[in-house]
């Protein structure tokens, strides 16, 4: 089997190699499921003569034969993606180079001419009667190698799905072809853990309805799609699609209704999965593939509102600098489109970045969330462009927040045998205050995800446990009180709430004490609008509970609501009680106490009300 000369519509004379190529000459091979294999062996076995070829691409899924080192006098490797296994080896032992770009300027470096392309070998589908081949489910960059190499030498294959939107190369743009079937390489969706599962639940949270979706392919992609099943009018912008978008289509929950660019439209430059994706995409007209020039514009990606970027990671440092093509000095991947997607949905009105990681490597030893970046690790996203960090843990809030704010922050969901060592390897450089003596502790009760979300007059709220990062929040909280509430909580006048007592308040040991507190997020940022706590008092295992909530939401169930909270993981506890001392006119509070159970106690003091509720007759009763 040999290449052709392109005849329209007809195969040629059979053709030699080196009528197109010549030794020291820079070829493009063909993206993700589209590599050309038949048209790489067509080549080593013709090869005699030729030698010292660069070889430029991204992500091959491929035995990657032009990596191995029997063919180091033929092939230099230029990964500007790094992936597969001999790939990477030949990066790691220095017979390769990997050259770091976003996914997005990649067109500019064959267009002009930082790396100009001899010859480009694609993979297409067959001529439609009007001439047209498809790039089917690898457009990405070859879209661009396609029109910057000086030769296209395409292999022709039957299997290729024809794709939609621009990805069509006419026969004309084609020199030589190869007629050779192949099957397209399957990647099955792997098998989700524990702490993945939290992972995805945890970032399902932050997405809400009508939004639109960058997502990759992998363990935590896998996870978020498996939680937005209840959620509507999605759409998908996104540098690649899988069997997981597949799915959320057919339900329905997929239909790109609320998108405000490509309207109506999946949009991607690529697709990997198995044979229910490639099917899938084949002649699907609700489908298209674009370049990676136009899907991953930054600007582009701004032009959808509420765009949500989510992206991974090797390590995060406690400023928020994002490190995801190395582990130390060794390049693992590269820069891909994460930048690309994280300044778009950033640009994004209401646009959610979010990079989503394990908390540990996978044995447990080594934090992921790190004090400093790892000597040799490079940072690919900065400290400046990332707005959530998501672990098993929880949800970090970057957005907006200072160095102090963002160490606590990620702190907070770093792993429980990692945080005091990173509250204490921050506080080395001031970054925290002297006065931050505790770190961030949870409260397991809540369930595997501490964070449950709550509809109150048609509004969102998310109750979750208070942190040591919500000592700004607490401030504003309290500075937003009128006198009479601060009354009726303080029992006094309390004009300040200083920076020291703030800590003091949200820096809780949340194993022995408990705070929770309702927040909600809008333009303004996330804010506090009620907290509740109780104290553990040891010597009669009891809780004692005080709260207040923001005055124009009471009386919707925000207190009862908490509450309840408090009263159940007091109980999962094994306390015996819960006692409160309320001001004798404040009757709403009274009430919500009385409601819940609490009843008043003997007391010699007119002007305060004493309640308790025994839980070890509740625990027994139930």
């Amino acid at each position: 089997m040999t290449i052709q000369d392109k005849q329209p519509n007809v195969d040629g004379k059979a053709v030699k190699w080196s009528d197109y190529l010549k030794s020291g000459n820079r070829i493009f091979i063909g993206s993700n499921a589209a590599v050309p294999n038949a048209l790489i062996d067509d080549l080593i076995e013709h090869s005699a003569g030729l030698h010292d070829i660069e070889t430029v691409h991204i992500l091959t899924l491929s035995e990657n034969v032009w990596a191995k080192p029997e063919h180091k006098d033929l092939f230099k490797v230029n990964s500007l993606f790094i992936g597969g296994k001999n790939i990477r080896e030949a990066i790691a032992e220095g017979r390769g180079d990997y050259t770091p770009c976003f996914i997005s300027d990649v067109p500019r470096l064959f267009n002009e001419n930082s790396l100009p392309l001899d010859v480009a070998l694609i993979m297409v589908s067959p001529p439609d009667e009007f001439g047209y081949c498809s790039l089917g489910v690898s457009v990405d960059i070859v879209s661009a190698a396609v029109k910057a190499a000086k030769y296209v030498i395409a292999q022709v294959n039957p299997k290729m799905p024809r794709t939609n939107g621009h990805s069509f190369v006419h026969i004309n743009q084609v020199h030589a072809w190869l007629n050779a079937e192949q099957d397209l390489p399957q990647v099955s969706p792997p098998e989700v853990d524990r702490r993945t599962e939290q992972i995805g639940q945890y970032v399902a949270m932050l997405i809400e309805n009508g939004a639109t979706l960058q997502i990759g392919i992998g363990k935590i992609p896998e996870a978020v799609l498996k939680y937005l099943g209840n959620h509507k009018d999605l759409g998908i912008h996104s540098e690649m699609i899988s069997d997981g978008i597949v799915d959320l289509m057919v339900k329905g929950v997929i239909n790109n209704r609320r998108k405000t660019y490509h309207k109506g439209k999946t949009v991607a430059t690529f697709c990997i999965g198995t044979q229910k994706v490639y099917d899938f995409v084949d002649s699907n007209p609700h489908v298209e593939f674009y370049p990676s020039e136009h899907i991953n514009s930054p600007v582009k990606i701004a032009k959808n509102d509420h765009m949500v970027s989510i992206n991974s990671a090797i390590e995060v440092d406690l400023t928020g600098q994002v490190v995801s093509d190395s582990i130390g000095y060794q390049f693992y991947s590269g820069i891909g489109g994460q930048v690309d997607f994280i300044r778009g949905a950033s640009l994004s009105k209401g646009g959610k970045p979010i990079i989503a990681l394990p908390s540990t490597t996978k044995d447990g030893k080594i934090s992921r969330i790190v004090a400093h970046i790892t000597e040799g690790g490079g940072v690919v996203t900065s400290r400046g462009h990332v707005s959530y960090v998501v672990t098993e843990f929880g949800i970090a809030s970057l957005q907006g927040k200072s160095i102090r704010e963002r160490a606590l922050e990620l702190i907070k969901i770093a792993h429980p045998k990692f945080r005091e060592q990173l509250l204490a390897d921050v506080r080395k450089h001031y970054w925290v205050p002297e006065y931050q003596e505790s770190s961030p502790s949870s409260v397991p009760e809540l369930g595997t995800i501490e964070m449950k979300r709550f509809n109150f007059a048609n509004i969102n709220y998310i109750l979750r446990p208070l942190a040591p990062a919500d000592e700004r929040k607490l401030q504003e909280f309290f500075y937003s009180h009128n006198k009479e509430t601060l009354m009726m909580r303080y029992n006094h006048h309390i004009t300040q709430m200083t920076r020291e007592k703030s800590c003091n308040l949200v820096s809780v040991n949340q194993h022995v004490d408990l705070a929770l507190c309702f927040t909600k997020k809008d333009s303004l940022g996330e804010a506090i609008q009620a907290v509740a706590r109780y104290y553990y008092i040891e010597n009669i295992n009891s809780g004692e509970v005080a709260f207040v909530i923001k005055e124009s939401l009471r009386g919707r169930g925000m207190a009862s609501t908490l509450l309840g909270e408090m009263i159940a993981i007091a109980k999962i506890r094994k306390l015996d009680s819960l006692v409160a001392c309320v001001r004798s006119d404040n009757a709403s509070m009274l009430k919500v106490f009385e409601k819940s159970g609490f009843v008043r106690q003997p007391s010699e003091d007119f002007d305060e009300v004493s309640l308790k509720l025994p839980l070890t007759e509740i625990a027994a009763e139930s």
